[in-house]
């Protein structure tokens, strides 16, 4: 080989190499920390899901300090919860919007907001009615964030580390959901609800100001999106809707919506009802250890998951679930605090797996076109019951009882088990690894059109 050809293929390589090295936005495909705009967004997020946390604790602590009253603390959990109601709703929204001015304008909103609360405590004008008024708009400034994420993490990431930078997301909100919990109870007790709201304050406005320093591609919106009516976009979002819901009949995935939307009933009614339990236990400290338990005991399951991937899917389900609603009995019996803390995390191991195997069995059964617009229509048909539960919950509570109902919030895992025990078709579906449309009742098609 000569000298040139020799330099010819150097010069090729390295070409070559560079052109590996980006994706089609001309973004770097190396390692996402070494991309500064994603490191910006993962600690944006990490900054504005630690208010999210810290507000929803203080909150309904406050509702249920000021009022007494497990009714009202129920609705202000339902209110805070419509996200998981509203999100199908919001894609819409964030797809036909620029996306800075957006995702810092509700930094900026949650921020102010929630500085109403302590100047209002320093004043003497602290109500429940003025957590009611903030509550809604908390909540609609939240609601963008979930298809913010999903519409700007391709924008700032090489798509060969699109499933890397998800991942990475996705662990600092799982693990942010049990740490701050539990750090909001322990903060009140401490310090007094009016000091979070102040500490929360700032973090929605150092969120923003990491959020503003993103750098965007100057395209905001698709060309297509700019010239779409507002009538093309309804009917192309009911087009996709019905393609979800056309997807899912006839499978057993239905049965399955139905047992998680009754969990997700207890789950709603649970929230409502935790912060008068865990001040019959101890106080706001014990709430925040719940409220962590809980955290702990889905992240656990979640780490847990690839170990139990081999286990058929409905054996799995059966026995964790049936499992889960004994602990969560026990927790309520439990003669000490910190065995009923323990017990109650405990229940919630294997929803943390679940929710791993389940998001993998729609990856392996669905048609990839169709995954999206699957998963929407699932989370939406069983997540609609979080707020309701909260609403039946605190007035269930002010009625039976708040021991009461929490032990009979353990009926949304024992259903699972109880339903499953009955269907033995259910019982006996292959393991993820070796899960095939046709066992699932998922016609398999190869059909994009």
């Amino acid at each position: 080989m000569t000298a040139d050809s020799a330099t010819a293929d150097a010069t090729e390589a390295a070409a070559t190499d560079a052109a590996d090295a980006t994706d089609d936005t001309g973004r770097s495909a190396s390692s996402i920390w070494h991309n500064p705009d994603f490191r910006r967004f993962f600690a944006g997020q990490f900054v504005t899901n630690a208010g999210d946390s810290l507000y929803t604790v203080a909150v309904l602590w406050l509702v249920f300090e000021l009022s007494g009253s497990t009714a009202l603390t129920g609705a202000i959990n339902a209110i805070l919860l419509l996200p998981w109601l509203l999100q199908i709703l919001a894609g819409p929204i964030v797809d036909r919007l620029p996306l800075k001015p957006l995702l810092v304008g509700s930094q900026v909103v949650q921020g102010v907001v929630v500085l109403v609360l302590p100047v209002a405590a320093a004043t003497g004008h602290l109500r429940v009615e003025l957590l009611f008024a903030v509550a809604p708009v908390l909540m609609l400034a939240s609601l963008v964030m979930s298809p913010m994420q999903a519409t700007l993490v391709p924008r700032i990431v090489a798509e060969t580390r699109l499933s890397e930078a998800n991942s990475a997301l996705a662990t600092v909100t799982l693990g942010l959901d049990m740490v701050f919990d539990a750090l909001g109870g322990a903060f009140i007790a401490l310090f007094g609800v009016t000091t979070l709201f102040l500490f929360d304050s700032a973090t929605f406005a150092l969120a923003g100001l990491l959020f503003a320093g993103i750098a965007l591609q100057s395209a905001e919106r698709r060309g297509t999106d700019e010239a779409a009516t507002d009538e093309s976009i309804l009917a192309s979002y009911l087009d996709d809707m019905r393609d979800g819901i056309d997807a899912l009949r006839g499978t057993v995935f239905v049965e399955f919506i139905l047992m998680t939307a009754v969990a997700n009933l207890a789950t709603g009614t649970t929230l409502a009802v935790l912060p008068a339990f865990g001040d019959g236990l101890g106080g706001p400290a014990v709430y925040g250890m719940l409220l962590g338990a809980l955290g702990v005991g889905r992240l656990v399951g979640s780490l847990l998951a690839p170990y139990v991937e081999d286990v058929g899917y409905g054996r799995f389900l059966f026995v964790g679930n049936s499992l889960a609603a004994c602990c969560w009995l026990g927790s309520v019996v439990a003669p000490s605090a910190t065995l009923t803390v323990v017990l109650f995390g405990l229940a919630w191991v294997p929803a943390g797996a679940s929710g791993v195997l389940t998001a993998t069995l729609n990856q392996t059964v669905f048609p990839a076109d169709l995954l999206g617009r699957v998963s929407s229509v699932k989370g939406t048909a069983s997540g609609a019951t979080l707020p309701l539960g909260s609403l039946v919950g605190g007035v269930v509570a002010g009625t039976v009882g708040v021991t009461t109902t929490m032990a009979l919030a353990a009926f949304g895992f024992g259903f699972t088990g109880l339903y499953l025990l009955v269907r033995p078709r259910l019982r006996r579906l292959p393991a993820v690894t070796d899960a095939d449309p046709a066992a699932f009742g998922v016609a398999a098609t190869t059909d994009e059109g």
